[in-house]
């Protein structure tokens, strides 16, 4: 037992009369253990976010045996539909997708959720696939709630939230104990250092040029968290001055509420222009339908939108259709509705947007790499690849100067008081970032009433106190 008081007492340095404000050591100690935390959660996000940035790309990877097809005659768009809703029994007509190019399979969407690839001229089912279930959504899944549904949502959003907390610590101690500027260690590595002191330099310049797009993308991410994101959601209600469906989801939950949307308007859709037949004698366009379909496709052109471009049925009301782009570049988007005739009687332009569906619009687009081209897409790579670097300096730093038998963590400097200003700031944070906020009161109650009770977990962490004398 006096070993374990002797140990602590030289990681603990004590002031008789308490300061208010910041201290170096309790803010190295706070990032040490947002950093500990959060590294699983970055190199995690990193490499999943690495691969989704290259969606595009990958997509068009996995579909090159439908994108160079030998096609001499092709059929009509509405027959090619009918012979991919045949394939599907049951199926539902939701919407026909354009191929990228004139070689390409006809993509057909079918209620529930799948995607039938089918030859134009020879109606030969090529592929039918959940959408779910294509590589680059199990991906965007595995990013953003680690195929744990809302669940998995709410870890990544606490995650996120503390990632926050170990940039900004990580800032002021950038800054160092002076707070004065040095261009070495901190602008640039000091590539001639050794050991530690190397990764020391590796992990705080890269922290510092890569600081201001992390955060940008735990911002920009937030909106689609199960808990912020639905939190979010409900502001935009309230302030909405009529009810506009946003096109981005807050969980798995409510994007298959979404699906499950969908398909009602579809069938809702089939049996008015079927004169309400049962569902299942309604998975056939009939002749005005087909006929509106091939005459909407064979002017889609003219409207000079950015694929994927998607004809469709529209559920604005019973009898027209919309065609649209679902680009991810999501400020190009546009969306044309048509009555029964095929007249345009909308046009839907990112602009007419609410401002809280475009802010978010934009941030996604640049979250995703799709906003302004080759050099968006290179930032997200440096982000990310920066963010590993800056996760493996810190557990090489981490490594190289743990004890034998404790974690590590900086030690605690008592006693010291936080001004006024910075519990507001606290409460603020908390406030706005829910989950992070939750957290902290339960790490803080946990570190008060339960691990400094037992000496040789508070050893461990580092966390014993003593009286000062």
């Amino acid at each position: 037992m006096q070993m374990i008081q002797r140990s602590t007492e030289q990681k603990i340095h004590t002031q008789k009369n308490p300061k208010q404000g910041l201290n170096y050591t309790t803010v190295w100690r706070w990032h040490f253990y947002a950093g500990l935390f959060c590294i699983p959660f970055i190199l995690w996000l990193s490499l999943t976010g690495l691969i989704y940035l290259f969606k595009p790309q990958i997509d068009e990877w996995i579909d090159r045996p439908y994108n160079n097809l030998v096609i001499h005659q092709a059929n009509s768009p509405s027959v090619q539909v009918n012979a991919a809703l045949k394939a599907v029994p049951n199926s539902i007509f939701s919407a026909v997708e354009l191929g990228p190019n004139e070689h390409s399979a006809t993509r057909v969407l079918v209620a529930k959720n799948a995607e039938v690839y089918i030859h134009p001229e020879s109606l030969e089912i090529l592929k039918i696939i959940n959408q779910d279930d294509q590589f680059t959504r199990q991906v965007f899944h595995l990013h953003g709630e680690l195929m744990l549904g809302d669940n998995g949502s709410r870890v990544v959003e606490i995650a996120a939230s503390w990632t926050i907390i170990m940039i900004v610590t990580g800032i002021y101690l950038w800054l160092g104990k002076g707070g004065k500027l040095s261009f070495g260690g901190m602008v640039y590595p000091r590539l001639n250092r050794k050991g530690r002191a190397f990764w020391k330099d590796i992990h705080a310049v890269t922290g510092f040029w890569v600081a201001f797009f992390t955060i940008f993308l735990i911002i920009s991410g937030l909106p689609w968290t199960a808990s912020w994101g639905g939190m979010l959601k409900n502001i935009r209600q309230w302030s909405a001055p009529t009810v506009v469906q946003q096109d981005w989801t807050t969980s798995s939950k409510e994007e298959s509420h979404h699906q499950k949307q969908k398909f009602d308007q579809a069938v809702k859709h089939m049996q008015s222009e079927h004169h309400h037949m049962m569902v299942s004698q309604t998975t056939r366009l009939n002749v005005e339908q087909a006929h509106i379909l091939d005459d909407l496709i064979s002017k889609v052109d003219t409207f000079k939108l950015q694929p994927p471009i998607q004809i469709q049925p529209s559920g604005a009301m019973a009898g027209t259709w919309s065609i649209s782009s679902q680009t991810q570049n999501r400020p190009l988007r546009e969306t044309f509705i048509f009555d029964e005739h095929g007249n345009v009687i909308k046009h839907e332009t990112f602009a007419n947007k609410l401002l809280l569906d475009r802010l978010i619009g934009y941030g996604v687009a640049i979250h995703e790499g799709q906003m302004f081209g080759l050099l968006n897409l290179m930032i997200g790579v440096f982000t990310v690849i920066a963010l590993i670097l800056v996760s493996i300096s810190g557990l090489l730093m981490w490594i190289k100067r743990k004890p034998q038998h404790e974690l590590g963590a900086p030690p605690i400097s008592l006693p010291y008081r936080l001004s006024l200003s910075l519990k507001v700031l606290i409460i603020t944070i908390g406030i706005i970032l829910p989950l992070l906020g939750l957290t902290l009161i339960v790490v803080l109650l946990l570190e008060k009433f339960c691990f400094s009770k037992i000496p040789r977990v508070a050893q461990y962490l580092g966390i014993t106190r003593v009286s000062v004398g």
